[in-house]
């Protein structure tokens, strides 16, 4: 079996393993090992995909992806017929796509972000019950984070202030300032660009549903650490009930109107169940290979 059908078996794969990883449970016993997993699962995906159709492209140079391309350059599409150059405008229309996505999706977040900053600056006020903090004056429970490249904003309602005692406070509080910390907004942004290049298929949503899901998770690990957990656990629970109004666009909140997630997350707290060594160790070990093998199989010669 030569690389590109390699390619192209892996590319099925990783759609599969999307599949059967959007319904695993066991990542939420490691949820930063999830967020791997998929970050590599996505890349894995993007680079089979598009470096099976190159290697189709370039058949009839007989040296591979990565050996082909040269010939493709000095000869042109000479050696091309009609299956062969239809996979080479594949290949160029999918990376563009993508490319292009992301772009905009990074731009979309920017500009959101910057709004919502403007509109922070008029309406929101300190609160020395909350330092390093921004309050907004609205009685429906709100938190969330504003990341930035210098510097992230955390938000909460003075609804949150009367809702949460002083602990239940200080774990949300943690929680946010996670999430700006570690960047998960980066982290969403390509899942969040697929979605828009194929939002017709529900696997994409469910792929995205699930790596918010261990953003979560992650962010709740940082903020009971050196606290009891039963003080995030009981704000995410008075959260859920408050029904609190999704996040503004660009942010990252401390909790979903879904119950399922919120109940997830709050059993996992109470009731924390870590991987074992070995699991952990070849979930570990699957990162760089399931991200590195496309990339192998390209520049290795057919």
């Amino acid at each position: 079996m030569n690389g590109t059908a390699l390619l192209a078996l892996i590319s099925l794969g990783a759609v599969g393993g999307a599949h059967v990883l959007s319904r695993a449970r066991w990542t939420w016993r490691t949820p930063r090992i999830g967020i791997a997993l998929w970050q590599a699962l996505g890349l894995c995906w993007g680079v089979a995909t598009i470096g099976a159709l190159l290697g189709l492209a370039l058949l009839p140079y007989r040296s591979g992806v990565a050996g082909g391309l040269p010939g493709l350059y000095n000869d042109g599409a000479a050696r091309l017929d009609t299956l062969h150059m239809a996979a080479l405008l594949g290949a160029l229309s999918l990376t563009g796509v993508l490319l292009v996505m992301l772009a905009f999706a990074v731009v979309r977040v920017v500009r959101a972000r910057h709004r919502h900053r403007a509109l922070l600056a008029l309406v929101s006020r300190r609160d020395s019950a909350v330092p390093g903090t921004l309050v907004l004056d609205h009685p429906g429970a709100a938190a969330y984070c504003v990341p930035g490249v210098r510097s992230s904003k955390v938000v909460v309602s003075a609804g949150t202030l009367e809702l949460l005692d002083t602990a239940e406070l200080a774990a949300v509080l943690a929680h946010e300032r996670a999430h700006a910390r570690e960047r998960h907004d980066l982290v969403l942004l390509p899942f969040a660009s697929l979605r828009q290049v194929f939002p017709q298929f529900r696997l994409v949503g469910r792929c995205l549903d699930a790596v918010e899901l261990l953003i979560e998770m992650a962010a709740d690990d940082r903020a009971r650490s050196g606290r009891p957990p039963r003080e995030l656990a009981t704000a995410l629970l008075r959260f859920a009930a408050a029904r609190p109004a999704a996040a503004p666009s660009g942010t990252l909140g401390v909790a979903s109107r879904d119950d399922i997630p919120v109940m997830a997350r709050v059993n996992r707290l109470l009731e924390p169940r870590p991987l074992p060594r070995a699991t952990r160790l070849a979930a570990t070990a699957a990162v760089p290979l399931v991200a590195g093998l496309p990339l192998l199989l390209i520049v290795l010669p057919h």
